[in-house]
Formats: C-alpha cells, sequence, structure tokens
C-alpha cells in the first residue's frame, strides 16, 4: 500500500516540476523526498501484513 501511495506522490511531483509550479510552498522536491520516504517504510515492512501463524508453509491438507 505504501508503495502505491509514493507511485501517486512521485507523479504529483513529476506533474508539478513538468508545469513549474508550486502548491502553497509545496515544490516538486518535497513530493520527491515524500515519495522516498513511503519507499523506504514499505521496504522496512511498516504497514504489511502480519505473518499467520499455525501455517505449514502452504500445505493445508493433513498427511496420515
Amino acid at each position: 500500500m505504501l508503495a502505491i501511495a509514493a507511485a501517486v506522490v512521485f507523479g504529483l511531483g513529476l506533474l508539478l516540476d513538468l508545469i513549474n509550479t508550486r502548491i502553497g510552498g509545496i515544490t516538486g522536491t518535497t513530493f520527491l523526498l515524500l515519495g522516498l520516504l513511503l519507499l523506504a517504510l514499505h521496504q522496512a515492512g511498516v504497514g504489511t501484513a502480519g505473518v499467520r501463524s499455525g501455517g505449514g508453509g502452504g500445505n493445508w491438507r493433513r498427511r496420515r
């Protein structure tokens, strides 16, 4: 989810940079840094689902 948010932020930053504008003092570089922060959080595992316990490595059938 954070990677998708980073992609949106990078897109907004690119758009602001291409049209050379600011939104309330926020420039394209600000969006670039925010996107990098979101990607770093994504790579660190923040916001990912936890591992379910009791799994058998994907084997859902019991062997006798």
